[in-house]
């Protein structure tokens, strides 16, 4: 099976999903998650018709997107990893969505770069719903107050909240509780599922879905 088969096969999961959970029709957005993967195996998929992707990595993207970007028209890179303060200035430059705002010094310098260079992207705020440790995004009781100070005091423009759940763990409670604070904070869009339980997501109420190996085959 090859690249284009397996992203039609996603496809197909996707709409075969949203129907059981009785949502709307284009209710969610795939992002094909390209990180590790060379242009030469990002291009089929944008042959495909695929144009929403995901990355993890600004240098990373850095070295492949700005060419396929030139190369196919509509192309919308979503920034899916953690982002370190000093690339605000590139992933601002770069990506059209940022997932990972996770903390006041994020918030902040990406305020500071989208004035400086004229853009307004949306933003999501990763909760950590798990509480792990190792884990980038804030604390489930600290979200809703974080997602408004990130509107109220840096003016972004927050569009909903993305999660990891733990691995070892069933998604479906960390979706929930995802959902409820998205609602608590009046945000619509849910960021959450990735290859192994996007379904899932999709009847918790994912508005988009990060999924790589699935489409992509797995990393080296």
């Amino acid at each position: 099976m090859d690249v284009q088969d397996r992203l039609n096969g996603v496809n197909l999961s996707i709409n075969k999903a949203v129907k059981q959970a009785e949502r709307e029709e284009e209710a969610v957005d795939l992002i094909a998650v390209s990180k590790t993967f060379a242009a030469e195996d990002i291009r089929p998929v944008l042959d495909a018709g695929q144009r929403v992707f995901g990355e993890n990595r600004v240098q990373e993207s850095q070295g492949k997107w700005p060419e396929l970007k030139n190369e196919f028209g509509g192309v919308e890179l979503h920034l899916i990893g953690p982002l370190q303060s000093n690339k605000s200035a590139d992933a601002v430059a770069l990506f059209d969505v940022i997932h990972t705002v996770d903390r006041e010094k994020i918030a902040k310098t990406l305020a500071v770069e989208m004035k400086s260079q004229g853009k307004d992207l949306p933003v999501y705020v990763q909760v950590n719903t798990g509480e792990e440790e190792q884990k980038a995004g804030v604390s489930p009781k600290e979200a809703v107050a974080f997602a408004n100070r990130c509107r109220d005091v840096h003016g972004l423009n927050v569009v909903g909240l993305m999660c990891i759940p733990p691995f070892d763990e069933n998604p479906g409670p960390h979706f929930a509780l995802l959902g409820n604070l998205a609602r608590e904070a009046g945000l619509e869009k849910l960021s959450m599922g990735m290859s192994s339980d996007y379904e899932t997501a999709i009847a918790f109420g994912a508005t988009s879905v990060r999924v790589g190996s699935a489409i992509f085959g797995s990393r080296g």
